[in-house]
């Protein structure tokens, strides 16, 4: 788990290096809009979804304003959000305040070691963009998802589509403007991703922190660790659109499989 650690040390550094306000003014949003920071299909999704008295958690919760957003806007009974980065959760907690939320925590642990005193507490656990990425082994994350699900309970990913790890993006060597339908990557790559830059917080597109180490996984991959742990995949929607704020929006709309939704229930 040596690759945990480091990212947990380039997460605290890469936010503790942030570019000047992000994420400072999330509660303004929180408070003027519904389901603010929600893409359109997600937050389509997240209204149609029955919250009143739920308990509701997101594993990598990052800054918060998602997991937020949900209880204050879904009616949850509770939300709890897990992360790494102690710092991130700190602005988490200061969001919350900030909004008037009282009935959401934030816990700062390794996700794979949850304590048990959360298992079988929640009716419903999300993913978003770039959160799954960052374990080798779904199956192993999964387990713990599984068994923080009580029984009936949803599991909702919303995230990059494996596909978009096949494409070149700007700024590397094999990116070709006049070619985006070009692939450099195999769909099956099983070898780990590493780099040093985490732009959106940083602002910095090149060198903004220590490394940090990720994984691809394919969509067989996904659905596969799920059902292995007991959970069964009820809806999976595919856009031609991404969510990652990494340069690909220039994808948009060709044909090309950027995110998904996929739910997925405990049995």
């Amino acid at each position: 788990m040596d690759y945990i650690k480091t990212n947990k040390a380039a997460w605290e550094e890469v936010f503790d290096n942030r570019k000047q306000g992000w994420g400072d003014d999330n509660h303004v949003k929180l408070k003027s809009e519904k389901f603010a920071f929600f893409d359109d299909d997600l937050k389509e999704l997240i209204k149609c979804m029955d919250f009143k008295g739920k308990n509701v958690a997101q594993f990598c919760c990052n800054n918060g304003r998602e997991l937020l957003s949900l209880v204050l806007d879904g009616g949850a009974q509770s939300g709890t959000g897990f992360d790494i980065a102690e710092n991130i959760l700190n602005q988490a907690r200061e969001t919350a305040g900030k909004a008037g939320i009282t009935n959401c925590e934030f816990i700062n642990c390794n996700i794979l070691e949850i304590p048990e005193s959360y298992h079988n507490k929640f009716d419903f656990i999300f993913f978003t963009i770039g959160a799954i990425v960052w374990f080798k082994d779904l199956t192993v994350l999964f387990e713990k998802a599984g068994k923080c699900l009580k029984a009936g309970g949803k599991l909702l990913i919303n995230d990059g589509h494996p596909v978009l790890f096949m494409i070149p993006h700007p700024g590397e060597e094999e990116f070709d403007g006049n070619n985006l339908n070009k692939f450099a990557h195999s769909y099956f790559r099983k070898e780990p991703w590493t780099g040093n830059q985490m732009g959106y917080i940083s602002g910095d597109y090149e060198n903004s922190s220590s490394t940090f180490t990720d994984y691809s996984h394919t969509m067989g991959d996904i659905i596969n660790a799920l059902s292995a742990n007991g959970m069964k995949t009820v809806k999976l929607d595919e856009f031609d659109y991404d969510i990652g704020n990494i340069g690909s929006d220039i994808f948009d709309g060709k044909g090309i499989p950027l995110s998904y939704i996929l739910v997925a229930e405990k049995t």
